[in-house]
């Protein structure tokens, strides 16, 4: 079943982020090496585009239930580093593609 993890960060916490995400991206990556994620990227600031800074992330990845969906964003790096200031899980149904 596909789960939806949004992850707000909290406020003035960029360098965190970018200290943290070569550890979250490793975290991510066997997800992604088992076609488990349908899309994953950070939330940006209005200002958008390359240059837009991070505030948060949304991942969508499969998981057999809601536990294991949640222990894989509480062992998030990110989570673990104190990142994030609201964590939602929950499932969803794709419809379209």
């Amino acid at each position: 079943m596909l789960w939806m993890i949004l992850c707000h960060d909290r406020p003035d916490s960029g360098a965190l982020r970018q200290q943290t995400r070569p550890a979250h991206l490793a975290h991510i990556a066997p997800l992604a090496e088992t076609n488990r994620v349908r899309f994953a990227g950070p939330l940006l600031d209005d200002a958008g585009g390359p240059d837009g800074v991070a505030k948060g992330s949304l991942i969508v990845a499969d998981f057999v239930d809601r536990a294991a969906a949640e222990s894989w964003a509480e062992a998030d790096p990110y989570a673990l580093a104190g990142l994030f200031d609201e964590v939602q899980i929950t499932p969803l149904r794709q419809v379209v593609p």
